[in-house]
């Protein structure tokens, strides 16, 4: 039982933690102190359904639906590359965070942009359902274990950098932070919104 806690937590955390749209966006939402709570949770719930859905039988369906996998191709393509431009825009007029900004997104923005890069991102399907599904399966009667674990590491990782994003806010009152957070996001976004293209 331990050991495939332990597996499911050390698997899910090589998936999770990379640089990429989803982190990117929670990363922002927690510099800026922005609807963290429902971001987070959203994420690691996310995460824990699709890891299960993938243990269930999930992943075999879906790699034969193409239909399916087209669809989220490219509308995950088109919602990258249009939040690329965004970022990309802000970057060209970054503006400083001051301890009374409270101009942001509003609390349903939040939550649909932060469901499109979770659903919208083929990626997350091959990460969650498709590879840890096959992973815990792989572990027999321990693959519940093993999808324990690897929740533990979503949950885990997405608090700890929505929550702990806070300690770079002093670092943000200066633009040109701003700018440079703002390029990075804006290039992996095009990078990513690419490859789908691409079909990379």
């Amino acid at each position: 039982m331990t050991n495939d806690i332990i597996a499911g937590f050390l698997s899910g955390a090589v998936l999770i933690i990379a640089i990429g749209a989803q982190n990117s966006f929670v990363l922002r939402q927690g510099i800026r102190r922005e609807h963290v709570l429902p971001v987070v949770l959203i994420c690691a719930l996310a995460d824990a359904l699709l890891i299960a859905a993938g243990i269930a039988g999930m992943g075999a369906l879906i790699q034969s639906a193409l239909m399916v996998v087209t669809v989220t191709r490219y509308g995950g393509a088109a919602f990258l590359l249009a939040y690329g431009w965004i970022a990309a825009k802000r970057a060209l007029h970054p503006q400083p965070l001051t301890v009374d900004d409270k101009v942001g997104a509003s609390l349903g923005v939040a939550i649909a942009t932060c469901l499109a890069f979770t659903f919208l991102n083929p990626h997350v399907y091959l990460d969650t359902v498709i590879l840890l599904g096959s992973l815990a399966n792989n572990r027999g009667a321990g693959k519940w274990y093993f999808w324990l674990g690897a929740v533990l590491s979503s949950f885990t990782w997405f608090f700890s950098l929505g929550f702990g994003a806070r300690l770079l806010r002093p670092l943000f009152n200066r633009a040109a932070a701003w700018r440079v957070l703002d390029t990075l996001i804006a290039a992996t976004m095009f990078g990513l919104g690419i490859l789908l293209l691409t079909g990379a």
